[in-house]
């Protein structure tokens, strides 16, 4: 059996990035500046790779104090209760398109745990000035906010809904060759 190949996120180079729909009319993006992650692989196409990731949610940025207040309260994430979402893969297969993969795997919010499907884009590998191998992805998808317990509904005079249902999620990762 050929020996696990363990990768370590670049933080550096690496964003979690999230859009949602405000008063249906306009997108509002935000972050997670801080988080962790790690992929275990046994060869060279990354093929059935194992992956973690870990937001640590008291690190929501949405470039607006009041919101990320808001977003850490017990309303949205609870942050205090629940400092961490995280996902771990289950599935990680070529879709048959060029460096084009399927990613499934455990996502937990709050106290829900459910299934995603996301897609992952293989950018490539490369060593960088230190001669260090790294390899980039970009991993996209959408969840309902509610089926994972987060439910607040703001709902305007006029009666329009102040934060929409479905995240876009675009997750940018540099990972670095562990020795």
């Amino acid at each position: 059996m050929a020996t696990a190949t363990k990768w370590a996120i670049d933080p550096a180079h690496s964003e979690v990035q999230f859009k949602v729909k405000h008063l249906v009319i306009s997108t509002v993006s935000g972050f997670f500046k801080s988080f962790e992650a790690s992929l275990e692989t046994e060869n060279d196409n990354f093929e059935g790779a194992n992956i973690a990731f870990a937001l640590n949610v008291g690190s929501i940025d949405t470039n607006q104090d009041q919101r990320d207040a808001h977003l850490k309260s017990a309303d949205f994430f609870d942050a205090e209760k629940y400092p961490q979402i995280t996902f771990k893969s289950t599935s990680f297969k070529k879709t048959g398109e060029d460096d084009e993969y399927e990613l499934l795997g455990d996502l937990t919010i709050k106290d829900v745990t459910k299934p995603v499907k996301l897609a992952a884009e293989y950018g490539g590998s490369t060593n960088d000035f230190y001669g260090n191998t790294k390899a980039g992805f970009e991993v996209t998808g959408k969840i309902n906010r509610k089926e994972f317990g987060l439910t607040w509904e703001g709902i305007t005079e006029a009666g329009s809904i102040v934060v929409g249902e479905e995240i876009k999620l675009i997750i940018n990762v540099q990972f670095a060759k562990q020795a």
